[in-house]
This record gives C-alpha cells, sequence and structure tokens, in this order.
C-alpha cells in the first residue's frame, strides 16, 4: 500500500483504542485523510484473542462509580470519562452497526455469533467505509513536533499529519521514546497473571475449581474472593487475578514469592465445621466434604492432617483433630514460587502518568494535539471486558475532541 505523506490523523497502534479513536474522528467530522500504522503483520491482536476467541467486549456495569472500582490504576480518573462514554454506550454502538451483542451470567459482554471476528469485521468495515487507511509491518521509529503538527518517521521515511494518536499497546520501545520527549512514565508490570505452586495438596487436581475462595497475602494488605482454579503449574481463577491486579506493584517488590492464606468455606463457619461432628455422625470423614468442596480437593486438603485415616468417622473425630481440620480448610498456607501469564491476554500495570493526561479529551497536557488510549498509559483493569471498555472510552473521546479541533479550524 502507497502512504502518502501529510495525514489530518495518524493513530500508532492497530488495536482497540487506535481503531476507535480514527472511527470516531471521520464519525464526528467527515473530512480529513487518517492512517493508522501497526508494527506487527495483524491489526485487532488482541480483539481476536480475548475471551478464548470470543471477545468480551465490555461489561454490564452501567453506573461509573461501580465501573471504576474494576480498575487497580486509572480509578479516579476514568469516573468521568466513563460518564460520557461507557459500557451501555459501547454496547449500543455496535448493535447500531449489526452485531447482536450478549450478557452473561456474570456480567460480561459477548457477541451473540461468541466469535471475536464480529467484533474486528465490525470495526474493519467501518475503517473501509470511512476510507481510513490501515497499514500493517509499519514501523514508527520516531516522531517530531513541527509548528503545523507532528511528524512521524516510519521505516518506509516521514509521513506528518495535524494531530497524533499513540496506542501501541504495551510497548517498551515507545515508554522509551515518550519518556526522551519529556514523558513520565511509571514502570511497567504485569497486572494479570497466576500464582505458581508446587504443593502436594493439590498435585493431581488440575482444572478443578472451587466457586468461591478468600485469598490473602501475608503480611500485606492485599486479599481478594471469587472462584479460584487449580491449574498444572498452580493457581488461576477470578480470586487470583484480582490479587494480581491490585498486588502488581507489591507481588513485583517480592519477585513473586510469597505466602497466601486460603480459606476454601468462607460461606461456612468454623462453628457450622465443628457441628459436623454431630450432623454426619457415622459418616467417614474423607467421604464426605463440607459444602461446595469439591471431594479430591477435600481429600487433598486434608492429606496433610495425619490423623485423618480414611475409616475415620465424624463422630469419632477428637477436638484437637477437628481443630487440624479447620485450619487446613479455612487457614490454608501456600508458599508461591513465581507467576505465569494469564493465556495470552496480558495485561501491563504502568506507563504514562496520568497526570500528563487529560481525561476529558485524553490529549496529552505536554503535546497540543498529542492524545493517548490503551495500554500505553498507566490505566489497567482486571478481567471481564474492563480493559477493552477503556480503549473504546478513550478512542471515543479522543476521537471526538480531535474532530471538534478540525471543525473549528
Amino acid at each position: 500500500m502507497t502512504i502518502e505523506k501529510q495525514y489530518s490523523l495518524i493513530v500508532i497502534g492497530g488495536g482497540a483504542a487506535g481503531f476507535f479513536a480514527a472511527i470516531q474522528y471521520k464519525e464526528h467530522y467527515g473530512s480529513g485523510k487518517v492512517l493508522i500504522l501497526e508494527q506487527s503483520k495483524n491489526v485487532l491482536n488482541k480483539v481476536r484473542i480475548s475471551g478464548g476467541g470470543r471477545c468480551n467486549v465490555t461489561n454490564s456495569i452501567w453506573e461509573p462509580k461501580e465501573l471504576v472500582k474494576y480498575y487497580p490504576r486509572g480509578e479516579k480518573e476514568l469516573l468521568g470519562p466513563f460518564s460520557k462514554f461507557g459500557c451501555g454506550d459501547t454496547m449500543a454502538w455496535f448493535e447500531d452497526r449489526g452485531v447482536p451483542l450478549k450478557i452473561e451470567d456474570d456480567g460480561r459482554v459477548f457477541p451473540t455469533s461468541d466469535s471475536s471476528e464480529s467484533i474486528a469485521s465490525c470495526l474493519m468495515h467501518q475503517v473501509e467505509t470511512y476510507g481510513i487507511k490501515v497499514s500493517a509491518n509499519s514501523k514508527v521509529k520516531d516522531f517530531d513536533v513541527d509548528p503545523q503538527g507532528y511528524t512521524v518517521h516510519t521505516e518506509s521515511g516521514p509521513i506528518t499529519s495535524h494531530m497524533l494518536m499513540i496506542a501501541p499497546g504495551s510497548s517498551p520501545y515507545f515508554w522509551d521514546l515518550l519518556k526522551s520527549k519529556g514523558y513520565n512514565i511509571v514502570n511497567p508490570l504485569p497486572s494479570l497473571f497466576t500464582f505458581n505452586t508446587k504443593d502436594p495438596r493439590l498435585s493431581g487436581l488440575m482444572g478443578l475449581s472451587v466457586p468461591n475462595a478468600s485469598v490473602h497475602v501475608k503480611d500485606t494488605a492485599l486479599s481478594s474472593n471469587g472462584p479460584l482454579l487449580i491449574t498444572h503449574w498452580g493457581m488461576s481463577g477470578p480470586a487470583i487475578l484480582k490479587l494480581s491486579a491490585w498486588g502488581a506493584r507489591t507481588l513485583s517488590t517480592k519477585d513473586y514469592k510469597c505466602t497466601i492464606v486460603i480459606d476454601w468455606l468462607p460461606e461456612v463457619s468454623e462453628e457450622q465445621i465443628k457441628k459436623m461432628k454431630h450432623n454426619f455422625g457415622a459418616k467417614t470423614v474423607l467421604a464426605n466434604p463440607i459444602g461446595s468442596m469439591p471431594l479430591r480437593l477435600w481429600k487433598g486438603l486434608l492429606s496433610v492432617c495425619g490423623n485423618i485415616t480414611e475409616g475415620l468417622k465424624w463422630a469419632d473425630i477428637k477436638k484437637e483433630v477437628l481443630d487440624e481440620l479447620i485450619a487446613c480448610i479455612k487457614d490454608s498456607h501456600f508458599n508461591i514460587t513465581g507467576k505465569s501469564t494469564f493465556k495470552e491476554e496480558f495485561v501491563t500495570a504502568g506507563g504514562v502518568d496520568l497526570k500528563q493526561i487529560n481525561f476529558n479529551t485524553f490529549e496529552s497536557k505536554i503535546h497540543k494535539g498529542l492524545y493517548f488510549g490503551g495500554e500505553v498509559i498507566d490505566v489497567d483493569a482486571i478481567t471481564g471486558g474492563f480493559n477493552f471498555q477503556a480503549a473504546w472510552t478513550a478512542g471515543y473521546l479522543a476521537g471526538k475532541a480531535m474532530a471538534n479541533i478540525e471543525s473549528a479550524i
């Protein structure tokens, strides 16, 4: 594809925020030439892999004050933006353009087709409709601020534009480049990750999950609750991922080595467990777990209780053994030895300091006409469509702001 030398808007990054900004610019302004530059060979990669290929578009939390609670970094800054373009606005935008959406029981929003291609195709169709040029395999080497706008230096030569949108995702190269332009870069760290442990109590339990566990990182204020999944490398699931998001910086200082304390049955009190001695009486302890505890996990956790033998009945359990059982279930300690990336949907904490961004428009406070969106800035969220929602909101507000500037010229 031949790239012209002058544009009204250049977007660096072929992801959700960049595409949405380019489309909004054209929707609200109509005129002007727009170019999207993507370093890799494919655009919208994260859109396509999100939700296991289903694309978790957004979430069904309509109230901005509730929505921002899912953002460990950016909670205060995103309140205003979400009031202008929130989850309901995102759903309406895609549905108005022919993409039916559905809300699942946990609040996550997916295309009814259960295919991320529905979202990617919609965005590509809008880009083609508005004549927005997309150039993949286009590495940006640098950019300069000019009296008339910006000069973007690519491997194919310089290109000029009135305005610039920077949304390359988690990009160490761009963070270094922006640092050289006067931006403060908050040290980027992994945000969503799973925990590694080789504890023998979990041996052979890969794929087993509990619907609700309470997890606390010992000697910190970090705690969370929710479904917990046992994997071949350790632990995952919402309870663990929430801990990793809010504890990204704390856990980094510990080199991702710590002790976590798990209550596997937070809905069951110690007193209720003690009553099992009378309620279950003649039944054996190992064959009769409490509440929603899966039998295999129950046996694994109690395997460290040496006095709980195969034939021991609830009625015969002694006080000291019962106390040990309660500790095994309500106060389980696990040594965490490291982390693993959560699938391919990695998220980064860190990036451009939020103090250097005007969140009414996502425009830089240092350079007029330069806008940000996506993971390049220090905003991130837990899983559930929240990271995409931040991208849609940034793209919408930036694109509309840039269109308003052009219209006023």
